[in-house]
């Protein structure tokens, strides 16, 4: 199965949306270098599907990528439905799935505006096995 990474997003702070830039570099065993959520821990890297992020929108939301605080928006894979362990492997890096959603602890604005909120439900976290870069148009593939 081959999927394409819409964008690439990264934030200074936890707790905020992220802002999409032309590339990222990852690092073996840390995550995204210059993301807040970068570290020794099982949710180094967060993906979410840009069909999730339409849904949104089809409830009158102005959002887009990075504003779920996704560092890899996605196309073509339906990330939910994969199992913690899968592989997913994106040029030269290589991310495991360690989580499938989250508890949202403190309702997002998100929530607030649409009474919903798809990462809890529908986005993924990984941690990183192998670094390198990547580019938003990148293509991907499980394992």
């Amino acid at each position: 199965m081959t999927a394409q990474i819409v964008a690439v997003c990264i934030s200074k702070n936890k707790g905020e949306r992220k802002t999409p830039v032309g590339q990222i570099e990852l690092r073996e065993d840390h995550g995204i270098v210059g993301d807040a959520h970068a570290g020794d821990w099982h949710r180094q890297v967060s993906l979410l599907a840009k069909e999730s992020i339409d849904k949104m929108r089809k409830m009158g939301l102005d959002v887009d990528n990075g504003d779920f605080a996704e560092n890899l928006t996605t196309d073509g894979i339906d990330l939910p439905k994969l199992p913690v362990g899968a592989q997913l492997q994106i040029g030269e890096v290589l991310l495991e799935v360690t989580q499938i959603g989250k508890e949202c602890h403190n309702r997002c604005a998100i929530y607030h505006q649409a009474g919903d909120c798809v990462m809890p439900k529908e986005g993924i976290f990984a941690k990183v096995l192998q670094g390198g870069r990547v580019y938003p148009g990148d293509e991907f593939h499980l394992l």
